[in-house]
């Protein structure tokens, strides 16, 4: 439907802008039949931008259940697919003048975001006033995996789905509450469940190891018009995405997946290179009296190496300017601070190794500068995670090494909200929360709220 819709919202947008570049007082008067468009501008114009937005993922089922991440789909697919008919058009349809060409991006795009509110704002009312118009959800199996399903269901109960209780085959469970619903019974009454007409689908989200189990809940199931859907136990494993596909008639489940691949990985490394370059001739005299003045505060390198790990565990050699005094890293071991949960802090505000002019550069982040230069080659980004120490790679749980699955970065989601005066364990839930939600307009509103968590100074020691 969003497909058809936005088709239709495009072709609506350059008719619109025909009578825009009529009715604005603006740019040159042309008379009427100059702002008619040919009949194949209409046609390049819907393939540009219907391609960009779906390539930007603008018509993937779960960008409808978080209005942010859809609204910046649109924007930059609207963005990448205008520059594209720009091009286009320049080498065939030029007459289109760019005032027009402008109203009609505007017009498009307001039309488009305006048509996704509302839709989202006419199926939140469904949901509200119509509870027979729901998908009733039955979810077999009430162990952690089933839980967070039935929080699922339940956060978003607004777009449909209702949460009719839980099955499973643990006798203290029948009777208990589970995110405010109840264990109906065992497992082995599936079949009279969904025979009720209670339930529209029923999720399984039983163990791995309970392969038997589910085979036989599939097979009851069968016989009944209901909808069944399976949850892996892929909550167990240190994965951050899961792909489906289908091989040779071979049903195979990616369980690595790169989270940033394909057009967003390029635009990604584009806008780095880009960035990096202009920040590095933009910063050059800065840079080059911070050297100086590391030079003269104490002996030592100007620069400070260090091994990091990378995207996917690779290693590479980092370069800070050096805020410590030499031989620092032996005295390590007398800085670290176990908080009251047990948890350990390898950093704390006083720290008696810091120079004078390096806890300056520590205050306000100005100690990683030199790390443009590892954006520009390649080794990071300018947005992601922190590259952490391998020493400290190798404490971690398996669930925390998923902050490796993307480009570690410059500046990142923990960077804004706390910095060092997080505990460790914190800090990578931030970071886990970026990999999860990555795009390119979540990359674009951090480094925007950069400046401003650099300049506070907060948490950075």
């Amino acid at each position: 439907m969003l497909l058809a819709l936005d088709i239709l919202l495009v072709a609506l947008g350059l008719r619109l802008s025909e009578s825009l570049r009529l009715v604005l007082p603006y740019g040159q008067q042309i008379p009427a039949s100059g702002v008619v468009l040919p009949r194949q501008v209409y046609l390049i114009a819907e393939i540009c931008w219907i391609l960009a937005l779906a390539g930007w993922g603008a018509y993937r089922p779960r960008a409808v259940l978080r209005w942010f991440q859809e609204a910046g789909r649109v924007v930059l697919g609207a963005a990448t697919g205008s520059m594209i008919l720009a091009g286009i058009l320049y080498f065939t349809v030029r007459e289109i003048s760019r005032l027009q060409f402008l109203y009609f991006a505007c017009a498009a795009l307001g039309l488009i975001l305006t048509a996704r509110a509302g839709l989202r704002l006419y199926f939140r009312a469904i949901g509200r006033s119509r509870p027979g118009w729901r998908n009733r959800v039955l979810i077999v199996g009430a162990g952690e995996l089933g839980q967070r399903a039935a929080a699922i269901v339940v956060d978003h109960s607004r777009w449909g789905y209702s949460l009719a209780g839980f099955l499973d085959d643990d006798p203290a469970k029948t009777g208990q509450t589970f995110v405010a619903h109840s264990v109906l019974s065992s497992v082995d009454s599936v079949s009279e469940i969904a025979s009720s007409g209670k339930v529209d689908e029923v999720w399984i989200c039983l163990p791995g190891r309970s392969y038997e189990r589910i085979h036989w809940v599939v097979t009851q199931l069968e016989r009944h018009p209901v909808r069944i859907k399976i949850a892996p136990d892929f909550f167990s494993l240190a994965l951050v995405r899961a792909r489906a596909e289908v091989i040779a008639g071979i049903a195979l489940i990616g369980l690595r997946e790169p989270v940033i691949e394909g057009p967003a990985r390029v635009v990604k490394r584009v806008f780095d290179v880009l960035v990096a370059m202009a920040l590095l001739i933009v910063l050059a005299i800065p840079l080059a009296v911070i050297a100086l003045l590391v030079r003269q505060d104490s002996r030592g390198p100007v620069l400070f190496r260090q091994t990091r790990v990378g995207e996917n565990g690779r290693l590479f050699e980092m370069l800070k300017f050096r805020t410590m005094r030499e031989g620092a890293e032996t005295l390590q071991p007398q800085v670290n601070v176990q908080t009251a949960d047990g948890k350990t802090l390898h950093k704390q505000p006083n720290d008696p190794r810091v120079t004078r002019v390096g806890r300056f550069l520590r205050r306000y982040s100005l100690d990683e500068l030199p790390q443009l230069w590892h954006v520009l080659i390649g080794e990071m980004t300018l947005v992601g995670p922190r590259p952490e120490l391998p020493w400290l790679v190798d404490r971690y749980d398996s669930w925390q090494r998923k902050r490796f699955a993307v480009p570690q970065g410059l500046t990142g989601w923990w960077q804004i909200n706390g910095r060092s005066d997080k505990p460790m364990h914190l800090s990578t839930e931030d970071d886990l929360y970026y990999v999860y939600n990555y795009s390119l307009w979540f990359d674009i509103l951090i480094l925007l709220r950069t400046p401003v968590a650099v300049l506070l100074g907060k948490g950075a020691f």
